[in-house]
């Protein structure tokens, strides 16, 4: 198997099941670019049924369901992407591009559709996404400095999504009543106060992870 170094760590790539998914997705043809392709669809589309919940709210209970479900796909692929690349050895020159690029997308749809969705805030959808990108660069451009990769914090991305398709789940199956309303004008509801959380939650990520790759740096430059 070759070296998990610098990988995000998921404990589901031990599993058999998934290391004989992987095996019958590169036995197919399927290449790690075609399935980050898959999961920057599925994450466009978690994205776009959040937001329809404003737009469709008779049919809110199915967009998160959906929404939810494309959660999960997109975890999927940013998980075999990888095995594929690296475990099948099927990677690519631009395979880098293709397991970031999507990525970045998709956090941006996902968190922007939630705050355009059904008790949802723009403003703090947008500062979210804004955040997510920041927590994407101060890991990159640490490991651009020469630390290592740093996946960990309180909102990293698998955070952010599991916790918002999961807010989407319960609010597709518990009643209307649980439903709570809140700021300007009563237009805000579970998602607005659960990306509001989330707003101050990334921004600690971003500068825990910047202060670890400080702190390794200068080490590593006093010895």
């Amino acid at each position: 198997m070759a070296d998990d170094i610098g990988r995000r760590p998921i404990p589901a790539r031990q599993m058999r099941i998934t290391q004989a998914a992987a095996r019958l997705m590169a036995a197919r043809g399927l290449t790690p670019n075609m399935i980050s392709g898959f999961g920057l669809a599925a994450g466009v589309g978690a994205g776009t049924a959040l937001a329809l919940t404003q737009v469709f709210p008779e049919a809110a209970r199915a967009l998160w369901l959906a929404a939810a479900v494309m959660v999960l796909l997109r975890g999927l692929s940013n998980m075999f992407d990888g095995m594929v690349a690296v475990e099948q050895d099927k990677g690519t020159a631009t395979g880098a591009l293709w397991n970031e690029v999507p990525d970045r997308v998709s956090d941006v749809a996902l968190l922007v559709g939630a705050g355009y969705g059904l008790g949802g805030s723009p403003l703090a959808g947008w500062l979210a996404a804004c955040l997510a990108l920041l927590v994407a660069y101060v890991r990159a451009i640490g490991v651009l400095a020469g630390a290592p990769a740093d996946y960990r914090g309180v909102f990293a991305k698998q955070q952010r999504m599991f916790t918002v398709a999961g807010l989407a789940v319960l609010l597709a199956v518990a009643p209307e009543s649980w439903r709570f309303t809140w700021g300007p004008g009563g237009a805000w509801g579970p998602m607005a106060a659960w990306l509001w959380i989330m707003v101050p939650g990334t921004a600690h990520t971003a500068l825990v992870r910047l202060r670890r790759a400080s702190a390794f740096l200068n080490q590593a430059d006093h010895q």
